[in-house]
């Protein structure tokens, strides 16, 4: 018995000697929250700061370390492209015991403090449903407002007209935080300070979840955030300096602003608190010529001009947020956002040696004339928006997030419109003023619920109501009376009801989801000419079905493969329904179709990426967009009510005009030619083609139908590279380039513009200043400046070419008042913005 009891003694305690402590946790992207598979999980000695072993993470972003030994740990975990983390004095004390770390959150790319370890932030991080750029590499933006951010981007290009598209496509969705909106990316960037973003997502082939407005996809905005309990306070400040040229403008450019943003981050609490000022003037001229053919009076008229084309612009906002998290299941946040913008538009142009001849293609003029058109475009818009929004997670790690949001916006401006001879100015020959003011109100309601059935998947599922309401009172006046066959009232209201859902996982190396969503949106659009005593009301529904999915094979640890689908909306804007005219310039009335139908478009793209030796990495995709319904800007012949054509004056219209497909590559690269020099290249190459028939019915009341039909390969490219001269100083040189483009009806001149930044950090990286040389040109590369043609045979011909201030210099500074990240995560305008 006895020898029997220490037999059992001895095999208990080998047992016990063979016991080994446990370490778990799981690892999650900061932004979005999804598991990170294969991120490396390191445990060291702290004795002798040796490995002692390492994991990495499975599907669910769930790790284990097994058989740990007694004693003082540190752990690393890491993940290519986000910053590591490092969780130190993890003490093993018995052989048994289980040590849980919990969620680990990773956040994309070094911080400038660690980049002078190891090594610096990627540009671009890829993932299945997007692409990720890194905001700070981009220093000739800092100090500016988001629009310069966003211009560096290789699926991005800005035309002279301040245009934006992506992949060649100026239809496009904007989440800022993640969150849906209905603005105009110009818009709503302009009033975001570039300190303010930390990373923009580029989601080409959106899922089901996202709403499917935008042709092009869906920029995902994200502002800066953080994890620190503390204060952060930052403010930038930035200089320009005069115009060095000064292209006869009256007044000179004005360019400065201050931002300030404050966040206060407790255990439960996140208070956040921002304002910003911005005065951003852009000086410039405009030469024209239009010549315009009546064959029945047998005349063609010209009209030559070249003159003044400036713009003030004026940005403040105040915003507010506040996050309440009384535990690790439930979230609540609150935002307020109050802001006001003013752009006023000056073509001072001069209409020098206008003509009349007949017959046509003579030298006989019939009269010749000159004149002085004053033309100030004034934009107003005043925004008011708050949002309420609450996120719960279960106990079964399921998630229900809910948002509501109303937003007020007041929008509208006048237009001067003055005629008067030259040079002396004595004579007003017309004088006309039109203005509308535009209110609207808008609703957003999101329920959105998350679970995991299976081992390989969740499953997402949500409902969506939207709710626009918008008005506009537009009145005209010639000489001081009122011309009621101008002047109207119109009313758009839009309810928007949408379910989805979707089925997204990971199995081995394969990454996967797929999902539809369902939408029925019910449009009104009432008009009412003051001329007339009939109200026209035009009613536009549909229910359909919006499928998407996408797929991604690992092929190993540096190459992947993808392929998506996405089926996509582009909605109308009230203002591009207006079908009665406006006086915009001398020789344009500009006009909407109140039967305007909405854009759909089918997403196709397969692509690859591959990351190279060190932190070099290529990506090349090709896609293609087919557009039913596309919407274009056109022109035509004025008609008068009798049917004689206006010899000075053409129509402008927002119309549908048949189908329009693109088929392209979009390719780009980052890599360095040495430790010290990093460079990012993007390119897009596509072949674009417009097709069908443009139906217009006149002011005489005939309907005209117009062909369409024009295609052209067109291309855009942005570079970046960035010199390190030592630790906390560099220099950038940044290239956007816009190849030649065809229109609906001619073309878009080729667009470039070069810069030069050069970037230096005090006081232990508190104080940043930024030195930057805007559209270099030095009078020899033609830099900032776009001609636009349009044409129809035997009827119209017209020129302009779009001259944009070059060699601006500007002076940025940027003072943090500690250490902490800044958390702050504003609201912005959904519904105004888009009118504006």
């Amino acid at each position: 018995m006895i020898q029997k009891s220490h037999l059992v003694i001895l095999l208990f305690l080998i047992i016990i000697s063979n016991l080994k402590a446990q370490i778990v946790g799981k690892v999650i992207d900061s932004s979005d929250k999804t598991p990170l598979e294969y991120a490396t999980v390191a445990i060291y000695d702290v004795s002798n700061d040796k490995l002692v072993t390492g994991v990495i993470t499975n599907e669910k972003g769930n790790f284990t370390i097994d058989k740990i030994k007694k004693g003082v740990y540190k752990i690393e975990i890491s993940f290519i492209g986000y910053q590591p983390k490092v969780i130190t004095n993890v003490n093993v004390q018995t052989n048994n015991q289980n040590i849980n770390l919990n969620t680990i959150s990773l956040v994309l790319g070094n911080q400038l403090s660690e980049i002078i370890i190891k090594s610096e932030k990627s540009v671009l991080v890829h993932k299945i449903d997007k692409q990720v750029y890194d905001t700070e590499r981009f220093q000739n933006s800092q100090g500016s407002n988001a629009i310069e951010v966003i211009r560096n981007l290789p699926s991005i290009s800005i035309d002279g007209l301040g245009n934006i598209s992506v992949r060649g496509s100026q239809g496009f969705a904007v989440l800022l935080n993640g969150k849906p909106t209905q603005g105009n990316l110009t818009s709503i960037l302009a009033q975001l300070p570039a300190n303010a973003l930390e990373k923009v997502e580029i989601i080409t082939a959106p899922s089901a979840k996202y709403d499917p407005e935008g042709k092009a996809g869906i920029l995902n905005i994200l502002t800066k955030k953080g994890s620190l309990i503390g204060s952060y306070t930052q403010v930038n400040v930035r200089l320009g300096a005069p115009s060095i040229e000064p292209y006869d403008t009256q007044v000179p450019a004005k360019r400065y602003g201050i931002d300030l943003t404050y966040n206060k981050t407790l255990e439960k609490w996140n208070f956040s608190l921002g304002g910003s000022y911005q005065r951003n003037d852009i000086s410039g001229r405009r030469v024209g010529d239009v010549f315009i053919i009546n064959q029945e009076a047998n005349t063609q008229t010209f009209l030559p001009s070249d003159g003044e084309r400036s713009f003030d612009e004026v940005n403040y906002n105040g915003r507010f947020s506040v996050d309440f998290i009384p535990n690790q299941k439930n979230n609540f946040t609150l935002g307020v956002f109050l802001g006001k913008r003013t752009k006023e538009r000056l073509a001072d142009i001069t209409y020098f040696d206008n003509r009349a001849v007949s017959p046509i293609g003579s030298d006989s003029r019939l009269y010749t004339f000159s004149y002085y058109n004053h033309n100030l475009r004034v934009r107003r818009g005043d925004f008011a928006l708050t949002s309420l929004d609450y996120n719960h997670i279960f106990s079964n790690d399921a998630k229900l997030s809910t948002s509501i949001l109303y937003e007020y916006g007041f929008l509208g401006g006048p237009t001067f419109n003055d005629n008067v001879d030259t040079p002396a100015y004595n004579i007003i020959y017309q004088k006309e003023f039109n203005t509308n003011d535009n209110p609207l109100n808008g609703v957003r309601f999101n329920l959105d619920y998350e679970f995991q059935p299976l081992s390989f998947g969740k499953v997402e599922v949500g409902y969506q109501y939207r709710m626009l309401n918008h008005t506009g009172d537009f009145v005209y006046e010639r000489d001081g009376v009122l011309v009621p066959e101008f002047s109207s009232n119109i009313n758009l209201k839009r309810n928007i009801n949408a379910v989805y859902t979707q089925f997204s996982g990971k199995k081995d190396k394969w990454n996967y989801a797929a999902g539809v969503r369902l939408e029925n949106m019910d449009r009104v659009y009432k008009e009412f000419l003051k001329s007339e005593t009939n109200e026209n009301v035009y009613n536009y529904d549909y229910t359909k079905l919006f499928p998407s999915a996408s797929i991604q094979y690992n092929v190993n640890k540096k190459t992947t493969v993808k392929a998506a689908y996405s089926k996509r909306v582009e909605r109308t804007t009230t203002l591009k329904m207006n079908s009665f005219a406006e006086r915009e310039h001398s020789e344009v009335f500009e006009q909407g179709d109140n039967q305007l139908r909405p854009e759909f478009i089918d997403l196709i793209e397969v692509g690859f990426t591959k990351k190279l030796r060190g932190n070099n990495s290529v990506f090349a995709t090709a896609y293609f967009r087919n557009t039913e319904n596309a919407i274009n800007r056109v022109n035509s012949l004025a008609y008068q009510q009798n049917g004689a054509v206006i010899d000075s004056i053409l129509n402008r219209v927002y119309s549908n005009v048949g189908r329009a497909k693109a088929i392209g590559l979009e390719a780009g690269s980052q890599f360095k030619f040495s430790d010290n020099w990093s460079n990012f290249i993007g390119v897009n190459f596509y072949n674009y083609q417009v097709k069908g028939v443009f139906i217009f019915k006149h002011r005489d009341g005939i309907t005209r139908n117009y062909p369409i039909d024009n295609s052209a390969f067109q291309y855009s490219f942005n570079l970046n590279s960035t010199y390190k001269f030592w630790k906390n100083a560099s220099l950038q040189f940044t290239l956007n380039y816009l190849s030649e483009r065809r229109t609906a009806q001619g073309k878009d001149s080729r667009f470039y513009s070069p810069n030069l930044t050069f970037r230096k950090t005090f006081l232990n990286n508190q104080l940043t200043a930024i030195l930057q040389w805007q559209n270099i040109d030095l009078g020899l590369l033609n830099t900032q400046e776009q001609s636009i043609t349009t044409s129809r045979p035997d009827e119209f011909y017209t020129y302009t070419n779009y001259i944009y201030e070059v060699d601006r210099v500007f002076l940025n500074l940027s003072y943090t008042f500690n250490n902490n990240k800044n958390k702050s995560k504003f609201i912005d305008s959904e519904f105004g913005k888009k009118e504006f």
